[in-house]
């Protein structure tokens, strides 16, 4: 069973969102001797799979999920790299939607518990 959240744990997580890299994040497949099939998250979108150094700026990346250089480094506990990568980045914009729908659907049940009135004062 899952535990309700409160408002002021909505906040938090909204503060945690907010207070990270502006979005839209994108997964991205580097391979090269720099970054050794390097599975990042980026403010940029991967154009191809394979981009080589210098093509890709590191500035760019927010979070790696496989670093392989110079020899497995940074692996993960499975070899989800790429579903983890997809994950995060994705997580920059389903993040503050849910917030959105979960604060939409509290307010609709407020709404409905406490009989709002009509515009033309109906029920």
């Amino acid at each position: 069973m899952s535990v309700p959240i409160s408002d002021s744990g909505l906040q938090e997580i909204e503060d945690r969102a907010q207070a990270a890299t502006p979005g839209p994040w994108h997964a991205r497949f580097l391979d090269d001797v720099h970054a050794a099939n390097l599975v990042a998250v980026s403010t940029t979108p991967d154009v191809k799979r394979g981009c080589r150094w210098p093509e890709w700026d590191g500035s760019e990346l927010v979070a790696a999920t496989l670093v392989q250089f110079p020899e497995p480094y940074v692996t993960g506990p499975d070899d989800r790299w790429d579903a983890n990568a997809v994950f995060i980045a994705h997580a920059r914009s389903d993040v503050p939607r849910l917030l959105a729908e979960v604060r939409r659907l509290r307010a609709l049940l407020d709404e409905a518990r406490h009989g709002d009135v009509g515009s033309d004062g109906s029920c």
